[in-house]
């Protein structure tokens, strides 16, 4: 007997292991039909060489049968996710619904405007995967040797760094995806001003004209905070049942590391759960979307006590109107704003809590609000990036870090406040180059 050699894909293979009744009948047959099967006979009365023949094609019935197995097992792997790492809860077959999905989540799904992604399967072919590739983005390790992103730094405005972790080509390109035909599509709150069409610093600065007092208020770790279990929540609650609210879950997080050589080998070790990376594309879209109930009590909060509420991203905008008659009740706000945030999963950042009134200079993101004129960049801010363009066209050196690029960004920041200024300082910084 001579094993026959087939040269078939996995996902060929794997459906028709499918249309056989499974991988056990599926080897039985091909043992049958490759003329391997062995006749189980009583082996007392077998002469000495028949009971030697007969162990022979045991053995070779044993080793076709391991070669079948293993190659169903490959089939099995290229049309299944089978395993995702270390703590992260996966079955292939959930064997009926998952107690912790909805009810009739496609129907939510549907509401929602979203894509129908009903298997691990189908959400690889709408990212333009292969199955492998997506067990590969979303595989979690708790030390890796490789990882979907690079980590690079930028100043705070305390001087400190804040760590950004861009995600590598492939999973960006997921990562969009999901952006544009999931997380976009979820319902947001009327007082969310940051990354938004339409919706901008100005929008969020403009919420509060001419303030009697401003409040404003730092979500702690805001993206840190939102951690792998919250995300899947998030996308099963938008309709997409267990397996891919898990994957689309792992697509969006990575867990914060540290990277340690050992041996001549470069590690990335996590230091904490699977979390909303400062730097994915994805990550802005699903805090506002996850923000909904917060944003709905702290602006339901605002009204009854006569304030107005906004929120850039972790910035939370409080302002009393100038002909507010009442008192401010600045405790109450306060006080209140923090225990909501904190009943919503987040926490108030102790030391970024800021009030101005109208004889003190009042900024909201980044602009000034004080009195009846609209939102404006800072005297200052505009006087230093004059005082840059006019030593440029001088021939002066210019400050570590600034250059015809950044003064150029710094008076299109100008113009979407003030378009008559801003393409002033426009047109003589386009003099120069």
């Amino acid at each position: 007997m001579s094993r026959t050699i087939r040269t078939t894909d996995p996902l060929t293979l794997w459906r028709a292991i499918e249309q056989a009744g499974g991988t056990q009948a599926y080897v039985e047959a091909q043992l049958t039909e490759r003329g391997f099967l062995v006749k189980r006979r009583a082996t007392d009365k077998m002469s000495e060489r028949e009971l030697d023949a007969y162990k022979k094609s045991l053995k070779l019935e044993a080793k076709e049968k391991r070669a079948l197995q293993a190659e169903a097992w490959r089939a099995y792997k290229s049309s299944h996710i089978v395993y995702l790492g270390d703590g992260i809860f996966w079955k292939d077959d959930p064997g009926g619904p998952d107690p912790w999905d909805l009810p009739h989540a496609e129907e939510r799904a549907a509401e929602n405007e979203l894509p129908p992604l009903d298997s691990s399967r189908q959400l690889a072919e709408a990212l333009g995967l292969s199955l492998s590739e997506l067990r590969w983005l979303a595989y979690h390790r708790d030390a890796a040797t490789r990882i979907h992103y690079r980590r690079f730094t930028i100043p705070k405005r305390d001087g400190s760094e804040r760590a950004i972790w861009a995600p590598m080509p492939k999973l960006k390109n997921a990562q969009h995806w999901i952006l544009r035909n999931i997380a976009e599509k979820l319902l947001v709150h009327g007082s969310v001003h940051g990354f938004l069409p339409g919706r901008s610093t100005l929008t969020n600065a403009a919420a509060h004209a001419n303030p009697k007092v401003v409040v404003k208020m730092d979500i702690k770790d805001f993206f840190p905070t939102v951690t792998l279990p919250r995300v899947r929540g998030l996308f099963r609650k938008a309709g997409y049942r267990e397996q891919v609210a898990t994957l689309l879950a792992l697509l969006c997080t990575e867990s914060p590391r540290e990277v340690v050589e050992h041996d001549g080998q470069t590690y990335y070790v996590a230091l904490g759960p699977r979390c909303l990376p400062q730097g994915a594309p994805t990550s802005p879209a699903l805090t506002n979307t996850l923000c909904l109930r917060m944003d709905q009590r702290l602006s339901a909060l605002a009204k009854r006590l006569g304030w107005r509420y906004t929120r850039y991203a972790d910035d939370l905008t409080l302002s009393l109107p100038h002909d507010h008659k009442d008192k401010p009740r600045l405790g109450a706000l306060v006080g209140t704003v923090r225990r909501v945030v904190e009943a919503e999963g987040f926490t108030i950042h102790p030391s970024k809590t800021r009030v101005a009134r109208a004889g003190a200079r009042q900024t909201i993101t980044g602009l000034v609000v004080n009195g009846d004129q609209a939102p404006r960049a800072p005297r200052k801010f505009r006087r230093e990036l004059r005082a840059a363009i006019y030593n440029s066209r001088n021939g002066k050196p210019l400050h570590d870090g600034v250059s015809p690029t950044t003064l150029a960004g710094s008076a299109a920041y100008v113009y979407m406040t003030d378009p008559e200024l801003g393409a002033k300082l426009l047109e003589a910084i386009k003099q120069e180059v």
